[in-house]
């Protein structure tokens, strides 16, 4: 049986900004606290495991003992069919040192090349970890395809290349609480709400 959440503070185990600021949107419904690990001066774990899943564990374990508090964290990434799943647990590492994910987002498109498969999917791991080390895990996807050149200055990381199916816009072009409802984070979140969240 799954452990339910009843800490009113939540630490958020991550220093992307955009990411922080989408988990505290879904999180707000459930009158819980976001705090994020950049705001406590958390240091940031490697991620050394080969999956989302495994990664999401390490750093919400890692936020969790520093803060004595649970720690919600999330690994994501855009895996592309040309590309045998590429960039995928790597995404956040191929817009290199200064997260220039236009660069990311060039390098994907340079590398499909010619390929006549745009096909790609997005994947959300969410981990929960309490101070005494246990945890629970959720993952979430969305599949897609990739446009070029980015359209969208919403969102982040991938977002504007990215046309969820079914729509027409990418998630760079789509309001926040679109976004929200459909998303592989969403997914995800949906997921632990249900498991962890009265």
């Amino acid at each position: 049986m799954t452990r339910r959440l009843t800490d009113k503070k939540l630490i958020v185990a991550s220093h992307n900004p955009g990411k922080v600021r989408e988990i505290a949107d879904l999180i707000a419904p459930y009158d819980l606290e976001a705090i994020s690990a950049a705001a406590l001066n958390l240091e940031e774990p490697e991620e050394t495991e080969p999956t989302f899943i495994g990664n999401a564990l390490i750093k919400a374990h890692a936020a969790a003992k520093a803060a004595h508090l649970p720690a919600l964290s999330d690994d994501s990434g855009l895996c592309v069919d040309a590309l045998n799943g590429d960039p995928g647990v790597l995404s956040a590492r191929w817009a290199g040192p200064s997260k220039d994910f236009a660069l990311a987002m060039r390098n994907v498109n340079d590398r499909i090349g010619n390929s006549p498969n745009r096909n790609a999917h997005f994947v959300c791991a969410l981990a929960i970890a309490w101070p005494d080390g246990h945890s629970e895990t959720f993952e979430g996807k969305v599949a897609g395809c990739l446009v070029w050149p980015p359209r969208g200055a919403l969102g982040f990381g991938y977002d504007p290349m990215f046309i969820p199916d079914g729509y027409d816009q990418t998630f760079g072009e789509m309001n926040p609480a679109q976004k929200h409802a459909m998303s592989h984070r969403a997914r995800a979140f949906a997921k632990f709400v249900e498991a962890c969240l009265d």
